[in-house]
This record gives C-alpha cells, sequence and structure tokens, in this order.
C-alpha cells in the first residue's frame, strides 16, 4: 500500500496529537503512532511508561492492540512520530508486533526535523518469525 498524501497527512497528525499525550515521566521521549487498518479506520497510540521498565509499552504497540480490541485484525500502515530533530524507527519488539499483523505493511517515521523514513514492515524486520512458522 502507497498512502495517499490525504492519509498520510491525517494520520501524522494523529501520531503527533497521541504524542502529546505519551506518559514519559522517566525518559522524557514521546512517541505517538497512528495507524490504518485494512478495515478503514484509525487508531492511535503512545507510549506509557511504568517505574518498572519491562512494563513499559511502546505506542506503536498500544495501536496495534487497540485496533485488535476494536475487532481489527490487519493494518496497512503506521505512522511513527518522535519529537525529535532526527526520526526514531520502531524498537524490536514493535517491529515484531507488527509482523503479526501485516509483514507487508507500510511504515513511515516522521519527525520534527526534515527526515522521513518509508519502508515496510518486512524490510525492517527480515527473516522475521511469525504466524507462518506455527505451521
Amino acid at each position: 500500500m502507497s498512502a495517499t498524501n490525504n492519509l498520510l497527512d491525517d494520520l501524522i497528525v494523529q501520531a503527533r496529537l497521541a504524542g502529546q499525550r505519551a506518559y514519559c515521566p522517566y525518559s522524557a521521549f514521546r512517541v505517538g503512532a497512528a495507524v490504518w487498518t485494512a478495515g478503514g479506520r484509525t487508531f492511535a497510540g503512545c507510549n506509557v511508561e511504568n517505574a518498572s521498565y519491562g512494563l513499559t509499552m511502546c505506542a506503536e504497540r498500544n495501536a496495534i492492540f487497540q485496533m485488535v480490541v476494536a475487532g481489527e485484525t490487519t493494518f496497512d500502515l503506521i505512522v511513527v512520530y518522535t519529537p525529535t530533530p532526527e526520526l526514531t524507527a520502531p524498537c524490536g519488539a514493535c517491529r515484531q508486533v507488527l509482523n503479526e499483523f501485516n509483514p507487508n505493511a507500510e511504515i513511515v517515521c516522521v519527525c520534527d526535523g526534515d527526515q522521513v523514513l518509508r519502508t515496510t514492515v518486512r524490510d525492517l524486520l527480515p527473516c522475521a518469525f511469525g504466524p507462518g512458522n506455527l505451521g
């Protein structure tokens, strides 16, 4: 899928808004994400930190899990926003979760600087372990 400019602009706005709501008292590193599903719906998420660091939830997984709660199981596009001068790509755990719901989905990472990364889940996580490995 290649997002239209209007869709991409809307998802960037939603990811930015979600990032503003991040709960990050420990790192002060805000992340927002917005997912566009195969069913044409949007779900946003932000990072939510915890004093027990291992319990922290990333924005990307937060958005995907909200998608699942709403009954959707496939997404076509995710936008990840960080309010930084340089972009940040999803962590390994997020890449694995994204792979579960569509290895061919497009990922667009944006920031406050000029950098933009447009890639796919498959390209960010080559040779991924997924549902097909459990056959």
